[in-house]
């Protein structure tokens, strides 16, 4: 790799997830206000998927306008029940409530990734992921909550199938890396056509 590669995030598992896959790169998170930016978005009667990729715009143009040169990846991921779109829980009540909601339910995870150089994107992509609550108990619920909230607070829905939150669920259709918040086999494939990794 010649130029940078940034990843304007601070999530712990895209971080890991470029590191297990040998992709160079540092971390910059972009500062911006997610909320904000989702509420506009929602009154304007974006999708979810649309949201989930705005947001990766956002904080790659952020962060690239302060890099030149570098190649800069913005991520996020929007959960959708319909049409609502999903924030990360702010306290273990809302967490219950929200997976009250799930429970039972099919929703979508949307994880979008933007590439930007120099100020202009120049990849985009947005995975989706098919997921079915079971019918969980409330007794179980809130035994979960307890024991998971330190984790899942960082998490949109409430819940990271790479732990606990699988038991949660009926079913999963889609791409893996997708649902944890980074689509990571279309990015390889653009960063090995660009040569920003070797092919």
């Amino acid at each position: 790799m010649t130029l940078p590669f940034i990843l304007a995030s601070g999530s712990e598992i895209r971080a890991e997830l470029l590191r297990k896959a040998a992709v160079p790169h540092r971390i910059e998170p972009a500062r911006v206000d997610e909320s904000a930016i989702r509420d506009s978005l929602a009154t304007e009667g974006a999708s979810p998927r649309d949201v989930a990729d705005a947001l990766s715009e956002y904080k790659a143009r952020r962060v690239s306008q302060k890099n030149p040169g570098a190649f800069v990846l913005g991520c996020d991921q929007v959960l959708a029940l319909g049409k609502e779109v999903f924030a990360k829980p702010e306290t273990p009540d809302a967490c219950r409530e929200q997976l009250i909601r799930l429970r039972g339910e099919r929703h979508h995870l949307y994880s979008g990734a933007v590439i930007y150089q120099d100020g202009e994107p120049i990849w985009r992509h947005v995975g989706v992921a098919r997921l079915v609550m079971r019918d969980f108990s409330d007794a179980y619920l809130d035994d979960y909550i307890a024991r998971n909230w330190d984790s899942v607070r960082h998490s949109v829905g409430g819940y990271k199938l790479e732990e606990e939150g699988v038991r949660l669920f009926a079913r999963i259709e889609g791409d893996h890396f997708t649902i944890l918040g980074l689509p990571l086999l279309e990015l390889i494939a653009f960063l090995q056509v660009r040569e920003i990794i070797a092919a």
